[in-house]
């Protein structure tokens, strides 16, 4: 049966490229389900703000998928951590959009807490469902961020809200399930664990040596990659800080490159973060083995993770991490934190290993076994691309979605038909009592 969603990503927009400091994981998961959706035959709306004035009112991100750009606050960047003052415009809109809108939308899929802070007020107004993704906990961030996180207080609440409202919740692995419990007294009932993915047509192996050439990368040199979001908790110091380690301690030679920020050029001064990391390659004497790719586009990144002989991700913080997987897709071994849904993606020692956050004296260790190995690396691999290929496409995670989506429909609709009756039972009620003929003893 074809279905109508609504989706809502304020900050995500999933036309932006990764890398940028509000460009990540989010992005992705909104753009792939909602291609993974129109081509099973559904209509999916996706309400992003409005960050540039050339934008377009709504763009067709594919056949079956619609961005529409919700004027809400001023329409430059602005980081999301200051968004929140802007949702009760992005409600308006919202709002106003529907009801001109011919035709309801069976089910909304909320992405962040102020998209499911929209998607509770739509839910008051019109009755529409919603599920949401939180994509990040603003109690676990404080845990990990303290002082440093800079999200209104007012977010907690508002999160609390939503899993009180919410239809279902949408964890992205064990870790986010337990922590909904622990930390929201989230209903476990009302919680569906489903994961990222990738794109197989995206992301498959290709040759090393043809990687390195397209990119112009040195064919016997050791290669490290890091790829992502250009902020500190994804702990890239931590893989600069073991590059050291490798060169003084176990005197091996390696290249890291870092690829993301919010300019293709590597550029302090509009990516802060990189500014830090050159100063720590500096500090630690490796600034001639770090390179700074910049930002790139979706079709480039298979050529950085073919041409690496490892991937590494060692956030101290990470709700899921789609790179990982993306990585095993090319066939890259990976290193990974073992924090969030990398915990559960990464099988240590079986498709990669997994260490714990800010311990470069760990990851050295690892990086070292694996680069000296190249047989361990050839077997970490062949794992690797079974075990994502099985579990971890976007039409394996698009389907459990439908799934799910179906299931809040139709509980929706059966919870309208109780209420239904229940109200034509007072009515009846009310009416025999209100007879001539009816008497009490």
């Amino acid at each position: 049966m074809k279905r109508r969603f609504l989706w809502i990503s304020e900050h995500a927009s999933p036309l932006a490229l990764l890398g940028g400091a509000d460009s990540g994981g989010q992005n992705v998961y909104v753009a792939q389900i909602a291609r993974q959706l129109a081509s099973s035959g559904h209509e999916v709306d996706i309400l992003t703000r409005r960050d540039r004035h050339d934008l377009s009112p709504a763009i067709w991100l594919h056949e079956g998928v619609r961005v529409i750009h919700v004027p809400a606050g001023p329409p430059k960047p602005v980081c999301k951590e200051a968004l929140l003052p802007y949702m009760r415009e992005f409600t308006d809109f919202s709002l106003r959009y529907l009801r001109h809108r011919k035709v309801p939308y069976d089910l909304i899929h909320a992405n962040f807490f102020m998209s499911a802070l929209v998607a509770a007020e739509i839910k008051r107004v019109t009755g529409t469902p919603f599920v949401v993704t939180f994509h990040a906990l603003g109690k676990v961030r404080r845990l990990h961020q303290a002082c440093a996180d800079a999200f209104p207080e007012e977010r907690l609440a508002i999160e609390d809200r939503v899993v009180a409202e919410t239809d279902q919740i949408i964890a992205e692995c064990p870790q986010d399930k337990q922590d909904l419990i622990k930390l929201y007294r989230a209903d476990p009932w009302k919680i569906t664990t489903i994961p990222c993915g990738f794109d197989s047509s995206e992301f498959w192996p290709m040759d090393r040596s043809e990687a390195r050439a397209r990119l112009g990368l040195p064919q016997d040199e050791p290669i490290i990659l890091q790829l992502g979001r250009m902020v500190p908790r994804k702990g890239v110091d931590n893989v600069i800080r073991a590059l050291a380690r490798l060169r003084k301690l176990r005197s091996i030679s390696a290249r890291l490159l870092v690829v993301g920020g919010e300019s293709r050029e590597p550029d302090p001064d509009s990516t802060p973060e990189i500014g830090r990391l050159q100063s720590i390659a500096r500090e630690e004497d490796v600034a001639d083995a770090v390179c700074f790719v910049g930002s790139r586009g979706r079709q480039e990144l298979r050529d950085y993770y073919s041409a690496a002989d490892v991937f590494v991700s060692t956030p101290w913080y990470e709700p899921f991490g789609i790179t990982p997987l993306e990585a095993m897709a090319c066939g890259t071994p990976v290193i990974g934190s073992a924090v969030g849904g990398i915990k559960s993606t990464v099988l240590d020692g079986e498709t990669g290993y997994l260490v714990r956050p800010n311990a470069p004296d760990a990851l050295a260790d690892r990086l070292a076994s694996l680069l000296e190995d190249p047989e361990r690396r050839r077997v970490l691999s062949e794992k690797s691309l079974a075990h994502v290929n099985s579990l971890y496409t976007w039409r394996n995670v698009s389907q459990s979605l439908e799934d799910l989506y179906e299931s809040v429909i139709d509980q929706c609709r059966v919870n309208d038909l109780r209420k239904g009756h229940a109200k034509m039972a007072r009515w009846l009620a009310a009416r025999v009592l209100a007879h001539p003929g009816f008497r009490t003893s």
